[in-house]
């Protein structure tokens, strides 16, 4: 009676719409940074401060070389933290003024020479990207102990999914429609310094907000239990070791370096395929940018439904079928001449349209795919007794971390086999050249979102296998 009881309560157990609200609002800080880091660090160090941009690139890798270090002891600090707030609160509080800081500096950076600005850039770099994980993995490893409900986890993670997009799409927006309007264009400095303000008090009030918001939650949270064994390096190893091998986590883990990758040569090459490839014009492309907001909507709406309706692995495997074929496809198209030409006047809508869609599907996907780490916590504690959500969360999000920097070193290899002209205008590039962007990028998205899909397949924890679990952790707690 006590194990279907114990399944009966996580059925039951439905986060109110303001604690999904709080919690997924904080995702935004991580957006936002992204955005920066994705979009405009490298244009700004490499082409408005003046550095070397291989320096701004090296600096980078330095930071993801950090990253690998951090982001899982970060994870299993939180875990095993204990204090009158709770595992993961200190560390959200605790990351807000030095992420949102650290964010304005790197912005606005000093009159130094070469070698003054990449230390600086670094360091930055490093800050940022530690302080985020600070305060992103332990919110994020909030999810499965807000609910044990199967589907709720994805509604949770949706919640996540649109303020992250969102936050960093409304950067993007405040940048192109309003900071880079004047007559120095993508070159104004002043743009840039706005910009860091406005990122960083807007990335305290998501962190804040977040932690207040599930702040009442803290008594009901999962506390760690005292073994009496001394914390050493062997000791962490070996449990980080024992609670990665599980097959699940590392077809979901190959699964992500993949969608990453494939997320990374897309973001690289979008603005090529849209300046040189469609020939679209500025005010074009940012409607373009525009349309995320709705993307991101229909994307949280999508989740969930096809979450209850399928189940979480045959939800993101069709899902991504649907996504991954669409979004190739009128590139696909106009390699085989079945496009409206360039400049005609339904080419535009049409293609705006198709992406929508297709960005709607992908972030579909990203929640539904997200919100499966959840339900291995409960599969883990059966197996060795302990609670490692701060572990998972943090081998996801240094992936998701890492992998985009694969994704834009591939863009790179795909322009220099194309021989693709720095500096050229749209409309003047050899129409052999821009034919030869669409034949590598559309296919090589294909074949990396598509063998992404076939490492999830390879997942193995249902609704079923969930609730199993659930049962047997209440058994357990009664002897």
């Amino acid at each position: 009676m006590a194990n279907e009881n114990e399944a009966q309560n996580a059925s039951d157990d439905r986060p109110s719409v303001g604690l999904k609200l709080a919690h997924g609002f904080g995702a935004a800080a991580f957006g936002i940074k992204n955005n920066g880091f994705d979009y405009f660090l490298l244009l700004f160090y490499g082409t408005v401060v003046g550095l070397e941009p291989g320096l701004v690139g090296l600096a980078i890798l330095i930071a993801l070389v950090f990253d690998a270090i951090s982001d899982p002891l970060v994870g299993y600090w939180s875990d095993n933290f204990r204090s009158r707030w709770g595992r993961r609160h200190p560390f959200m509080y605790a990351a807000a003024i030095p992420v949102a800081l650290s964010y304005f500096l790197l912005w606005n950076p000093p009159d130094w020479g070469d070698a003054g600005l990449f230390v600086y850039l670094t360091v930055l770099a490093v800050l940022i990207r530690t302080f985020i994980t600070f305060y992103e993995t332990p919110s994020s490893a909030l999810i499965p102990e807000l609910t044990r409900n199967y589907e709720e986890r994805t509604s949770l993670q949706s919640y996540r999914l649109f303020f992250g997009w969102s936050g960093g799409n409304v950067m993007s927006i405040i940048m192109f429609g309003v900071l880079l309007t004047g007559p120095l264009g993508m070159r104004d400095r002043g743009a840039y310094e706005t910009y860091g303000i406005i990122g960083s008090l807007l990335i305290l009030a998501a962190i804040m907000i977040s932690a207040l918001g599930t702040h009442h939650r803290i008594p009901h949270l999962h506390r760690p239990v005292a073994t009496g064994e001394k914390y050493s390096v062997r000791r962490i190893f070996r449990e980080m070791v024992e609670v990665l091998s599980e097959r699940s986590f590392i077809a979901l883990f190959f699964s992500t370096v993949l969608f990453a990758v494939a997320t990374g040569l897309s973001a690289a090459l979008a603005f090529l395929i849209l300046n040189y490839f469609w020939e679209f014009s500025e005010f074009q492309l940012f409607i373009w940018t525009c349309t995320v907001f709705i993307s991101a909507l229909l994307g949280f709406l999508i989740a969930p439904y096809m979450t209850r309706k399928l189940g979480k692995k045959r939800a993101t495997i069709t899902l991504g079928i649907l996504a991954f074929t669409i979004q190739p496809a009128p590139v696909l198209a106009r390699l085989a001449g079945i496009m409206p030409e360039n400049g005609d006047p339904i080419l535009f809508p049409l293609v705006l349209t198709i992406n929508m869609l297709d960005l709607a599907l992908i972030i579909a996907v990203q929640a539904v795919a997200f919100s499966m780490i959840a339900d291995l916590v409960e599969a883990n504690q059966v197996r060795t007794g302990r609670r490692n959500e701060g572990v998972y969360y943090a081998a996801i999000t240094f992936t998701r971390k890492t992998t985009q920097g694969l994704g834009v070193l591939a863009a790179g290899l795909i322009l220099s086999a194309i021989a693709f002209p720095e500096g050229a205008e749209p409309g003047t590039v050899d129409p052999d050249t821009i034919w030869a962007l669409g034949a590598f990028y559309a296919p090589s998205l294909l074949i990396l979102w598509l063998t992404s899909l076939a490492f999830l397949s390879r997942y193995k924890i249902d609704k079923a296998g969930h609730e199993e679990n659930l049962r047997r952790i209440a058994a357990q707690s009664q002897e």
